[in-house]
């Protein structure tokens, strides 16, 4: 046997995806391997690419609120609530209180709604299909609440500038309230199935981990860089809506890991549902804290002048006011506005820039899963190929927002 012969090492370069079941989305990642070890992660951004910003800008504000629900469709009232805020802080209104506690109610089934998803599929594309099974079944109830109160399952476009699109249904809350009670005994056997698995620990602790300093160079945001100990959430922070008069608790984590990004998720989805429970205590009670009044109209239809009595609802002069709001839409005279906030993947914002007509100059919307697959070749380099499928899943990233 020689035994001077000299080793040599053959790179291999691998397409993952588009195709790829474990893709999620459209993502094109070209890795360089070393036998099964990854050297190089080369995420493509813009296979999905659709111009949505630019489409924002020649478009009404009021025509271009549909589009925000076609981003992230995994949780699409919490993009359509971020701009709802810019319009609204251009126009300098304020809600009405019953309005942002409804809006509270769904943002945080819409933070369920993302997070069952994310986990689940993550649990399936490692192995374990089981949690995909049971929570898929609560999954539907909440795009069921969705159809309630919007009539779609997904495109709902619920939230609108200066409060919501219409009233909660009679009996909605109720069902609401059953599905949190129930919901919490689903998320609890979850937790006992994965936490106790040796297979699923093993999966996933020490892989992908990040450290403090990288992920606020990166731009981290939302349970990315919550996982790595810092205390962040925009809800506490930067407090928008009325959760500064709610209590809840922000999940932390310290290796920084897959692991601790799953574990995140299932604590903020515990958290999301005292949320829910204590918008509940609000609305349950609606005719004693809000009295309907047919003589008041809201900040945003004061203040925009398309405020009419009831008794004229059929009248032409009704009639001509709606036509106008919805072929016309409405000018906003300020000059530029950021809003952000803690959606379920992380910030997102929206920057607004106005000329003083009815749609906006510029749009730019600051989508977190763009900065979260710029750290994927960090995560994944010198891991196994196996694990960039773990990293990928507990990253939750969506390509609608990406490749906007």
């Amino acid at each position: 046997m020689n035994t001077d012969r000299e080793i040599t090492f053959v790179y291999y370069t691998l397409n993952f995806g588009p195709q790829h079941p474990a893709a999620h989305g459209v993502l094109r990642l070209v890795l360089y391997l070393e036998g099964e070890i990854v050297i190089y992660a080369d995420p493509h951004i813009g296979l999905l690419h659709r111009g949505t910003e630019k489409l924002l800008e020649n478009k009404t504000f009021l025509q271009g609120l549909p589009y925000f629900a076609r981003l992230d469709y995994v949780s699409t009232m919490s993009q359509e609530h971020v701009y709802c805020l810019a319009v609204e802080n251009l126009v300098d209104v304020e809600i009405p209180k019953k309005d942002s506690y409804i809006r509270i109610l769904f943002l945080e089934l819409t933070r369920i709604l993302n997070h069952i998803l994310a986990v689940t599929t993550h649990a399936l594309d490692v192995g374990a299909m089981t949690p995909f099974l049971w929570c898929f079944e609560e999954r539907e109830k909440i795009l069921e609440f969705c159809e309630r109160v919007s009539g779609a399952r997904m495109h709902t476009s619920y939230f609108r500038f200066g409060g919501v699109y219409s009233d909660i249904p009679d009996g909605l809350l109720k069902d609401v309230e059953a599905f949190a009670d129930n919901f919490r005994i689903r998320l609890l056997e979850t937790q006992l199935l994965l936490n106790t698995s040796r297979i699923w620990q093993e999966r996933l602790g020490r892989i992908g981990p990040v450290d403090f300093s990288y992920a606020l160079s990166y731009a981290f945001t939302g349970p990315l860089l919550r996982s790595t100990g810092i205390n962040w959430d925009l809800r506490k922070h930067q407090p928008y809506e009325n959760y500064d008069n709610l209590y809840f608790t922000i999940p932390v984590g310290h290796a920084g890991d897959s692991y601790d990004r799953f574990q995140i998720r299932l604590f903020e989805m515990e958290e999301s549902l005292s949320l829910i429970e204590q918008s509940l205590k609000w609305l349950l009670v609606d005719e004693q804290i809000w009295p309907h009044d047919e003589n008041e109209f809201d900040d945003f239809d004061t203040k925009l002048n398309f405020n009419f009595k009831l008794n004229m609802k059929y009248s032409m002069e009704a009639l001509i006011t709606h036509f106008k709001l919805y072929s016309e839409g409405f000018s906003v005279h300020s000059e530029e506005d950021y809003v952000a906030a803690e959606a379920p993947k992380g910030e997102f914002g929206v920057y607004l820039e106005t000329d003083g007509t009815n749609k906006p100059y510029r749009c730019k919307i600051r989508a977190p899963g763009f900065f979260h697959l710029q750290g994927l070749n960090y995560m994944t380099k010198k891991h196994l190929l196996a694990d960039v499928v773990t990293v990928i899943g507990t990253q939750d990233i969506v390509f609608g927002e990406i490749d906007r």
